[in-house]
């Protein structure tokens, strides 16, 4: 774990390893200051030598100084080079999510993904400028003054030494307790994240049904645990300083009291026992060893909370997409023929749960196909694997003649363009949000795919046509004019394979007639799947593909299905000769 996080350094390697150089000439700084003290207070001001006095203190001003400037440039390169962490750590983590399959988005979650890429890498940038800053400092710092007090007295240095055992067995059972709270906190992260998201996405559905004292109650739970949990933690993390304070405070009174009694014993002169800035250097020493060992509690502190979202961190860069191009991927798709053999399919692996269970169908290159069916019948799961959103269970999936497993994944999904049910725009201009079919396309291109699509006409009626701003999601057009927009998109990537997945359930029925038609006759060497739960929307197709509980229940043209397919028959009469009785 420790060396996946360090590979994300990289170009900010300088910053890091300066930070600690900087450290140290610091820590050398503020150690050899007690020393020009002592000399101060024995040689001149008990000896009343005014000039060792002017000598020592433009020493401890130089060295205060010096000392200033390293710690200044230790914090400025500590802040780089955490940040720029921090940044490469985000940025392998959101780059490792685009090459995730659905399946390896389901596994994780969306709210869980946010929170790992927002407040676990915070954490980890917090603790990585504490790692090259005060956990090089601390330790130094300790090290460089208990030799200091040593070489001034040992007897009264060893009493620091007793403080070690004590505050480590300390640190090490509270980081034993607050360590697994901190990574049930996160979990629960990922759960709030979750309510605020899907909150907003449906935040006129849950005020059209007047819902949000439910919302409330739900976002309180999940905020009350969180805030228990965290409160536990510090609770635990709170014995931290009283154990501190006691041996800071119990080691300068045992340093103060026998190191005067020495003093009185020896008369208080220098070389015969302790002086009295031998004495006040060891205070200092004191205070600095303590110090560092605070220091030091605090790193153990934040690599507690911390270790937690390097955990989760790590995970997420390491995961592996369960999709993948094969050694010698094809590069070129030659038709828009499809074919299933023998295909089974699950989401869950190890559910036992088959989706999809013995399809065999072909579709022949140009072919106009009409999938209909009930609610989870998955209609959406068998055209999600031509394009390998998914990878089947058993069988195969050919295009062109070739299994989809063969194909680089980006040709494959430059050839099949899918209009999912769930239509996204994002914030940008409706020129912006086209190209996404194809970043290249010129004016006249956009123009002709919206014609295709029946959405120049609303477009004109915008003041600024194509150059209209769309809000995050497309929220400031209505769902049929989303669902033709992005039907538009779809159709710049001139693809071999066109696939509307209930694409045009938001657009009347004179509409849908009208973007069938010009399908027809401006792009009839693409084959099209249009999957509806409308019988008009794909009755003229050349075949019609009826699903029921995962199985191809019949195939055929609308006249013979109507002959043969009681399903088809029934849903038929109930959309045509029921809406004609009513009338």
């Amino acid at each position: 774990m420790i060396r996946r996080l360090a590979a994300c350094i990289r170009q900010y390697k300088k910053e890091s390893i300066l930070t600690p150089i900087y450290v140290i000439m610091e820590v050398i700084m503020e150690v050899i200051i007690p020393i020009l003290m002592a000399n101060m207070i024995d040689y001149g001001i008990d000896a009343a030598k005014m000039t060792v006095i002017l000598k020592m203190g433009a020493a401890l001003l130089i060295s205060a100084f010096i000392s200033l400037i390293f710690g200044t440039l230790a914090g400025r390169s500590a802040a780089v080079a955490s940040a720029g962490f921090a940044r490469n750590l985000r940025h392998d983590m959101f780059y490792n999510v685009q090459n995730f399959s659905f399946s390896n988005i389901d596994k994780f979650s969306t709210a869980s993904i946010v929170t790992r890429l927002t407040t676990d890498v915070t954490n980890l940038q917090n603790a990585f400028q504490m790692i090259i800053r005060m956990a090089i400092r601390s330790p130094i710092m300790l090290i460089f003054s208990l030799a200091a007090s040593f070489s001034i007295n040992v007897e009264l240095s060893l009493i620091f030494l007793a403080c070690i055992p004590i505050l480590g067995s300390g640190l090490f059972l509270i980081m034993k307790k607050a360590h697994p709270i901190f990574v049930r906190v996160f979990k629960k992260y990922d759960k709030l994240n979750n309510v605020v998201q899907e909150n907003l996405r449906a935040i006129r559905v849950v005020k059209s049904f007047i819902r949000e004292d439910y919302e409330n109650k739900k976002f309180t739970d999940i905020s009350q645990k969180i805030y228990q949990d965290f409160s536990t933690a510090e609770k635990t993390l709170a014995f931290n300083m009283p154990l501190m304070q006691f041996c800071m405070y119990g080691s300068l009174l045992l340093v103060s009291w026998f190191g005067a009694r020495i003093i009185v014993a020896a008369g208080g002169n220098p070389g015969s026992g302790l002086s009295t800035g031998q004495l006040v250097s060891l205070i200092t020493y004191a205070m600095q060893i303590l110090g560092s060992l605070m220091m030091l509690s605090m790193v153990f502190v934040m690599i507690t909370i911390s270790r937690a979202s390097a955990e989760r961190t790590v995970e997420l860069m390491d995961e592996e997409s369960d999709l993948k191009n094969c050694d010698n991927p094809i590069y070129e798709v030659l038709d828009g023929e499809i074919c299933f053999e023998d295909v089974n399919f699950s989401y869950g692996k190890n559910t036992g749960k088959l989706v999809l269970e013995d399809i065999n169908l072909k579709i022949k290159s140009g072919e106009t196909v009409g999938i209909i069916g009930g609610t989870g019948s998955s209609k959406s799961s068998l055209v999600q694997l031509i394009l390998r959103l998914y990878d089947v269970d058993f069988g195969r999936v050919t295009v062109g003649g070739i299994d989809v497993r063969d194909y680089d994944l980006k040709t494959l999904r430059n050839q099949v363009a899918m209009v999912l049910q769930k239509n996204v725009l994002f914030s940008g201009t409706i020129k912006e949000n086209l190209r996404w079919g194809n970043e290249n396309a010129s004016d006249q291109e956009l123009v002709w795919v919206c014609k295709l699509a029946q959405a120049d006409p609303f477009i004109q009626n915008f003041p600024k046509k194509y150059d209209t701003y769309l809000e995050q999601g497309g929220s400031n057009v209505s769902g049929g004019q989303k669902q033709r927009l992005c039907i538009a998109r779809a159709l710049l990537k001139k693809p071999k394979i066109l696939i509307l997945d209930d694409s045009t359930s938001a657009v009347d029925t004179k509409t849908d007639a009208l973007i069938r038609s010009a399908f027809r006759g401006e792009i009839p060497n693409t084959t099209m799947i249009i999957i509806s739960q409308r019988v008009s929307s794909v009755q003229d197709a050349d075949k019609i593909i009826i699903m029921d509980d995962g199985k191809i229940a019949a195939v055929g043209t609308h006249e013979e299905l109507l002959e043969s397919s009681p399903i088809y028959k029934e849903v038929y009469e109930s959309q045509v000769k029921g809406g004609k009785g009513n009338e």
